[in-house]
């Protein structure tokens, strides 16, 4: 066999591949048992409310004008905080302020390895709060289980010639009210997002996963933002995020801007 039919073949597998893990993802995620929300949560019971609770820097509801009512995509971004540093595969250096929370929070599970058991252990590890001891595990063995029903060995890494993008495009950030804890040391951070995938010779997926949403709760510890579980039972949820929502702008979801 020539080295162009072998690399040929090659690039077959890899595009049959590709096209496997994006249609399971997808099926798996919209209607097979795991969702976005539950990946990371791991709470099966939850259901938008239509009541939103405080957003941490949301914007004021506005005013019926000439221009029709407001929405995210009418209204003004967040402007994401540019990390400082890079540890272990994790964006660092977030001020702890609102901007710098909701910054901390994309930018994570825009890096975050959810497909790569080993890779997303070391990033969990770097950002989990000491104070929530199961964190790291829970969601290693979420991304294992996920792994077995995609058809994968239980750990390892993606297929080669296979790469995932995630991009976040709004989010809904309120402050937790956590018992012993100063205000606005607690945030819970909702995101949109979108998810593709590029194949070999920058293939492109054609049935990416869009308007995703799952939450994340931080606290400002140790100088640094972290990701914890301790505070589940004060989460919220939102309703539904659309661009051209005025119910999406009045319950706090808020167009990102990501830092040049």
């Amino acid at each position: 066999m020539s080295v162009d039919s072998s690399n040929g073949l090659k690039a077959r597998k890899a595009r049959l591949i590709l096209a496997a893990i994006v249609i399971a993802v997808a099926a798996l995620l919209v209607a097979g048992g795991f969702t976005a929300a539950t990946l990371m949560q791991g709470d099966p019971d939850g259901k938008p409310q239509a009541e939103a609770s405080p957003s941490a820097g949301a914007p004021a509801p506005t005013a019926t004008g000439a221009s029709g009512p407001m929405t995210p995509e009418k209204g003004k971004k967040t402007e994401l905080r540019k990390p400082t540093g890079q540890k272990d595969g994790v964006s660092t250096g977030f001020p702890g302020s609102p901007s710098g929370g909701i910054s901390a929070v994309v930018y994570f599970w825009e890096e975050y390895a959810w497909l790569d058991d080993e890779k997303a252990h070391q990033q969990l590890t770097a950002v989990a709060s000491k104070d929530s001891p199961g964190y790291v595990d829970k969601r290693i063995s979420e991304i294992r289980t996920m792994r077995e029903a995609l058809g994968l060995p239980p750990s390892g890494g993606i297929p080669a010639d296979i790469t995932f993008t995630t991009a976040v495009h709004a989010t809904r950030a309120t402050t937790v009210k956590a018992p012993g804890l100063p205000a606005g040391d607690v945030m819970q951070v909702w995101l949109s997002y979108d998810r593709f995938a590029t194949g070999p010779k920058g293939g492109r997926d054609e049935n990416p996963l869009r308007g995703e949403t799952v939450d994340f709760t931080v606290k400002w510890q140790d100088g640094t933002w972290k990701f914890t579980d301790e505070f589940n039972e004060l989460r919220s949820f939102p309703v539904a995020y659309e661009p051209t929502s005025p119910y999406a702008w009045k319950d706090g979801w808020v167009q990102v801007r990501h830092a040049d």
